[in-house]
C-alpha cells in the first residue's frame, strides 16, 4: 500500500511545514482545540443526523428536534479547556451560532427531497505511478439530483470566512473527491460541487472539466513528491497561528492580537 494522504495534510503542509512534522511526522498528540473546531463538528454531527434520519424513512424530525439533538451534543462533549481566541465572544454566543446556522438551513432546505444517497461517505483515491499515492477523504453529504442527471458533493462550512468564486473554482478538496465520484460512477458523469456557507446562509456552486482533474492530479502528485523529499520543517507565522494547536511548544510562536483575525476554517 503506498503512503496515505489528505486534504488536510496537503493543507497542513501548505501552511505550515513545522505545523506538519509536529502532526504527522512525530506524530503528537494534542488534547487541545478550538471553539470554531468544536463548534463545526457538532453542527456537522447534527446535520449527519438529521440526514440518517430521513434516509431511514422515519418522519422528518422537527426544528426544535434538531436544536435538541444539537444542544444535547453540545453539552455531552464540550470541555472546559477548549481554546475562546476572540476574548470578545463568549461559550453561549458561539453554542447560539450553530442554533442560527441550523435554524436557517433547516429552514431554507426542508422537506430535503433532494435523493442524497449517503452522508459522511468515505472516499478513496489511488494515483501516481502504480497507484503509489493514496489520498483519503469523507464527503459531508454525496446527492444524485435526477432532474439534472448529475451527482453533487456538498460540504459544510461554518467559517465566517467567505472565499471568492474563483478560490472555489480552484479549490482543491472537493475537486478531489470528484475524482473519487467519478471513479466509481464513471468519468463521463457530471458532478457538482457545492458548499454550503452557513454562517452567511447561502450556497456555492463549481464544478470542474476531465481536463481540469487531471491537471489537479499531476499538481497533487507533485505535491506529495515535495513533501517526500522535504527535510527542513521551519515554522510560517501568520494569523492561522492563534488557532494551531501545538502554539505552546512552537518556539517560534508569538501570540499576536485576534480581535480582527478572520476565523479559521478548521472543516475544509
Amino acid at each position: 500500500m503506498g503512503n496515505m494522504y489528505s486534504h488536510s495534510k496537503l493543507s497542513t503542509f501548505e501552511q505550515c511545514r513545522l505545523k506538519f512534522k509536529y502532526r504527522y511526522i512525530d506524530k503528537i498528540k494534542t488534547t487541545s482545540t478550538s471553539i470554531e473546531s468544536f463548534l463545526g463538528k457538532i453542527v456537522h454531527d447534527t446535520l449527519q443526523w438529521l440526514y440518517l434520519k430521513i434516509k431511514s424513512k422515519e418522519k422528518i424530525p422537527t426544528i426544535d428536534e434538531l436544536i435538541k439533538y444539537y444542544a444535547d451534543r453540545w453539552q455531552e462533549n464540550y470541555k472546559q479547556d477548549i481554546i475562546i481566541v476572540k476574548k470578545t465572544l463568549t461559550t453561549k454566543d458561539y453554542f447560539n451560532k450553530g442554533v442560527e446556522f441550523l435554524i436557517n438551513y433547516y429552514t431554507k432546505n426542508h422537506p430535503f427531497d433532494d435523493n442524497t444517497l449517503e452522508v459522511e461517505k468515505r472516499i478513496v483515491i489511488t494515483f501516481g505511478e502504480s497507484g503509489g499515492y493514496i489520498i483519503q477523504g469523507f464527503i459531508d453529504r454525496l446527492v444524485y439530483n435526477l432532474k439534472k442527471d448529475e451527482y453533487e458533493i456538498h460540504d459544510y462550512k461554518t467559517s465566517n470566512f467567505l472565499p471568492t468564486q474563483e478560490s472555489l473554482d480552484n479549490d482543491r478538496q472537493l475537486a478531489l473527491y470528484s475524482l473519487a465520484i467519478k471513479d466509481l460512477f464513471g468519468k463521463d458523469k457530471n458532478v457538482a460541487l457545492i458548499w454550503h456557507f452557513l454562517a452567511h446562509n447561502i450556497k456555492i456552486h463549481s464544478r470542474r472539466t476531465n481536463e481540469q482533474l487531471e491537471q489537479l492530479k499531476n499538481e497533487t502528485i507533485e505535491l506529495i513528491k515535495k513533501i517526500e523529499s522535504t527535510t527542513e520543517f521551519p515554522s510560517n507565522k501568520s494569523t492561522l497561528c492563534d488557532w494551531c494547536e501545538y502554539n505552546s511548544i512552537c518556539s517560534e510562536f508569538k501570540k499576536q492580537p485576534s480581535e480582527n483575525q478572520e476565523e479559521l476554517d478548521i472543516w475544509g
